[in-house]
């Protein structure tokens, strides 16, 4: 690309521009290194801190960013996720938005349930629970580790069910006890080596922890969820509204 010199646009934003419209239409693919500064100078024949300032634009808008020792980068655009206030499968949101999901069940067992499960689904100590573990992608990329427990005493024939092929969410409506309302709690962790492993992630690296117990129309609680997303690919959209008529700004 040549620089208009004569624009009133500055030649930074016509550089970033340029890169952006290369990053978007695949010129430039995901984690490929761009040109070095000093290469973009030469080719856009500015000098190297007004190329250094269109990068650094690009980096701050999440397309771009830079690796030590290597150099800039495609950087993977996340998955905004939506089931912060949307009761949805994942299989149906991802084929909402146009990607390819699929699920392998790594662990699909009963057991009995410690204090924390049985406080989630409001059973006892000790009860019968089914415990689902499902590793969920998106073509290739692991994108989140999903541990389930439902209480096995409302189910029947559970272990009979293929999660890799079957929707959770259907095969309980199926079954009388469609999941009507959630209670969902974030936390933000590192990894660990084992839950990293399976992500393909660094043990230090950041994940989107979610505690999660579904509900019946009778508020009964069927499924308690620990989902763990990978965080360098999944933006999370929070909808909140004020119902409250007598509320005032101040």
């Amino acid at each position: 690309m040549t620089i208009d010199h004569s624009s009133k646009k500055p030649m930074h934003l016509q550089i970033r521009e340029d890169l952006l419209k290369k990053i978007l239409s695949g010129y430039y693919k995901e984690n490929q290194l761009i040109p070095k500064e000093v290469e973009l100078a030469e080719d856009y024949g500015v000098s190297r801190p007004t190329v250094r300032q269109s990068i650094q634009s690009l980096v701050n808008e999440g397309y771009l960013e830079r690796k030590k020792r290597k150099g800039t980068i495609v950087r993977r655009r996340k998955i905004p996720q939506e089931f912060t206030h949307i009761i949805e499968s994942y299989n149906a949101e991802m084929d909402r938005k146009g990607l390819l999901p699929n699920t392998k069940v790594l662990t699909f067992k009963e057991e009995v349930a410690n204090e924390e499960i049985a406080e989630n689904l409001e059973i006892k100590e000790g009860d019968g629970v089914y415990k689902l573990i499902r590793l969920r992608f998106i073509e290739d990329d692991p994108i989140v580790l999903v541990t389930t427990y439902l209480p096995a005493k409302l189910l029947k024939d559970f272990l009979n069910v293929d999660f890799s092929q079957q929707q959770l969410y259907s095969v309980l409506a199926k079954q009388g006890y469609p999941v009507k309302s959630v209670r969902r709690k974030l936390e933000v962790m590192k990894a660990g080596e084992t839950v990293g492993a399976l992500l393909d992630i660094d043990e230090i690296d950041p994940i989107f922890y979610f505690h999660t117990v579904g509900y019946t129309d009778c508020h009964v609680p069927i499924e308690y969820s620990i989902s763990k997303y990978r965080g360098d690919l999944n933006s999370f959209i929070f909808e909140i509204s004020n119902h409250t008529s007598d509320f005032h700004n101040e």
